[in-house]
């Protein structure tokens, strides 16, 4: 590991209760405020800066970089000299090889996910799976004035958003049933947290090969969701393209699912999945008049 250059003078706050321990005398908070600090940076999804892991956890700037420097020196976190920035280490992956390379991900993804915004001029977000969240790895944002609200590193429900709702369709009943058996965060008055509700949409889905949601997650808003799949055909990912659904008209909504699938499946392909996704596009884009449709949002 490159060492980084001396740290930036400290911010002078005081620690959060993100990175305190509680009040045990059998804790060492030095280790505590370390694991918050590694915590951070992998649940970042991206690389972040010595800046922003001060400011998420209330850490003075010379002793988050103490931290980072430790945690580089030792592999679980990662320093990349040329943008000043750390990302998870390689100490992390060890034993998750059916994890996905975000950096890798999101090489293989920018191009289309480019393409997208120039043709659309709408946001383009990639996202990951994380237990029950999607995670926001990527966004190329609108150039218009309203537009979706969410940054990258934000955490939202798999169940509120059509990329999670695009990843859950694809995945196993094994990896599936635990997720859908806890608890549904509801996002907006119009998000579905009926798992059987939600298992019906799923199925459809998954035979369409594309999710839609409709002000589920961000009132206002439609998001058409596509899974990207690796090699084993297992979801690693979802590409997804938001917009107000006043301008998300059904001719709109035909090109940007054609779109999005045809981009999702050239990031699978790069990924080494070489099977297919369902084709039925026009199963989800005639209306709202079909039981289907209705309960996804369309």
């Amino acid at each position: 590991m490159q060492r980084p250059t001396s740290p930036p003078s400290g911010s002078g706050r005081s620690v959060s209760s993100a990175a305190q321990a509680p009040a045990d005398p059998y804790l060492v908070q030095p280790v505590s405020k370390a694991l918050a600090v590694l915590a951070f940076v992998e649940d970042a999804g991206q690389e972040v800066g010595l800046s922003d892991v001060a400011r998420a956890l209330g850490l003075p700037k010379t002793s988050a970089f103490r931290y980072l420097y430790t945690l580089a020196a030792a592999g679980f976190v990662a320093y990349g000299s040329s943008r000043d920035r750390y990302r998870a280490g390689p100490r992390l992956h060890r034993g998750r090889e059916s994890e996905i390379d975000v950096a890798r991900l999101r090489e293989f993804a920018l191009p289309a996910m480019s393409t997208l915004r120039a043709r659309f001029n709408e946001t383009i977000n990639l996202g990951v799976p994380d237990r029950d969240r999607v995670v926001y790895v990527e966004m190329i944002e609108s150039s218009r004035a309203l537009r979706m609200q969410a940054r990258i590193g934000e955490r939202h429900p798999l169940n509120s958003t059509s990329l999670g709702k695009a990843m859950l369709a694809f995945m196993s009943e094994a990896e599936r049933a635990p997720l859908l058996g806890a608890q549904l965060k509801a996002m907006t008055a119009r998000t579905t947290v009926d798992p059987l509700q939600l298992r019906r949409q799923l199925r459809e889905i998954a035979r369409r090969g594309y999710a839609i949601e409709t002000g589920e997650n961000e009132e206002g808003l439609m998001c058409i969701g596509v899974p990207i799949l690796e090699r084993g055909g297992r979801p690693v990912a979802a590409l997804s393209l938001s917009a107000p659904e006043a301008r998300m008209t059904r001719p709109t909504r035909m090109d940007v699912i054609t779109a999005l699938r045809a981009a999702a499946s050239g990031v699978s392909r790069r990924l080494g999945y070489r099977g297919g996704l369902p084709t039925s596009a026009a199963a989800g884009a005639q209306g709202a008049g079909g039981r289907g449709l209705k309960e996804s949002g369309i």
